[in-house]
């Protein structure tokens, strides 16, 4: 690679790094505690969490801190954090279906069992600028959680909720799931390798960008591609984590996370169907309160199983998994701000020589380097 290394910068880089510290705190504001943004920050918490692919809400809250709001750097450090921890156990299979539910959905089905549970959501209110926040008293919002908003987040739910897919599986409408691949895989101690795994390729897009991936499901909604989704169901809430107790062998509750899950009922592409004409399911699972990526995941997860012959972007995997992740894809792109002098002079060299070249032979093709 044609990099240089800068000698004699140790004073300037450690005068940048000062610098951005002082860029945070000239304006004399007071300094924002991470209980804050843990708090009223939560879905760029649960964004960061995500992303960096690790469940902590108050490193996620600090890394945010430290990047100053910048999500894509505030998952780079968490996911360089979670680097430094010792992995010593194994989750069990989570069953969703046992969710303690905080919002619950579907796109698909007017009326499902269980009924519609909105939750807290912006999706049916304008998007208006609020400018009471610009001065919002801690007696107000005192006042508040002890009134109506209490009562309303407080209110009593069945411990779970069956799934609405079940109804069209029961049915014989989608198609059963897939048994091929059961293997347990860690994709950050594997390289990427193609075809990949579907509880693989699972793990890739449940830590990918939300952006990337939202943009990409996009291109397929729009028709780059012949998937047309359905929201068959959203859920936001906590499920139960267990791992083998590693004495008595058996299964040990360690606690519970926030998760969003979807599922996508897709038709079949032309050319994918079987003897008997059925729906498939997309699935997205990820940390926290994330709906769009958990609905792009799920667009993805059914659009990279296209078996079309001519694929659009979002139908190959390849080009999916190689292009959603958002730390690979920030550190490539931010290494062009990294000294490539040798590379650049090199190309000037080459340009120089042509023009000369073309100079004394007008009528000489250009040639290609």
């Amino acid at each position: 690679m044609g990099y240089v290394a800068v000698s004699g910068g140790s004073e300037a880089i450690a005068g940048a790094e000062e610098l951005v510290k002082f860029f945070r705190l000239r304006g004399g504001s007071a300094a924002l505690a991470v209980r804050q943004i843990r708090d009223q920050q939560r879905l760029a918490v649960d964004k960061v969490m995500g992303e960096g692919s690790l469940y902590a809400p108050t490193v996620a809250a600090l890394a945010l801190k430290q990047a100053e709001g910048d999500s894509i750097e505030a998952s780079f450090i968490l996911r360089a954090y979670r680097a430094t921890q010792p992995r010593r156990y194994t989750s069990l299979a989570v069953d969703t279906a046992a969710m303690a539910i905080v919002r619950r959905i579907s796109g698909a089905f007017q009326d499902i069992p269980g009924g519609q549970v909105l939750g807290p959501t912006r999706d049916y209110s304008q998007r208006l600028v609020d400018f009471s926040l610009l001065d919002e008293k801690e007696q107000v919002i005192r006042a508040f959680l002890a009134g109506a908003g209490l009562d309303a987040a407080g209110r009593d739910l069945p411990d779970s909720f069956p799934k609405v897919v079940a109804l069209l599986r029961a049915e014989g409408l989608l198609a059963p799931p897939e048994t091929a691949d059961r293997g347990l895989r860690d994709i950050t101690r594997e390289s990427l390798g193609f075809p990949y795994p579907r509880s693989a390729k699972l793990q890739a897009l449940a830590r990918g960008e939300t952006g990337a991936m939202m943009a990409l499901a996009y291109s397929s909604i729009r028709g780059y591609g012949d998937i047309h989704p359905y929201l068959g169901e959203l859920r936001v809430g906590y499920v139960k984590l267990y791992i083998t107790h590693p004495a008595l062998a058996k299964p040990a509750y360690v606690g519970k996370v926030l998760v969003t899950e979807a599922e996508i009922i897709a038709q079949y592409a032309a050319g994918e169907k079987g003897a008997t004409p059925r729906l498939s399911l997309g699935y997205g699972l990820c940390f926290g309160h994330n709906e769009l990526k958990a609905i792009s995941m799920g667009i993805l997860d059914r659009t990279t199983r296209s078996k079309a012959p001519q694929k659009a972007p979002a139908e190959d995997e390849e080009f999916v998994l190689y292009h959603i992740d958002g730390i690979e894809a920030s550190g490539f792109v931010a290494h062009w701000k990294l000294p490539h002098y040798v590379t650049f002079q090199s190309t000037l060299d080459r340009l120089r020589r042509s023009q000369a070249l073309k100079e004394e032979a007008p009528d000489a093709e250009p040639q290609d380097d």
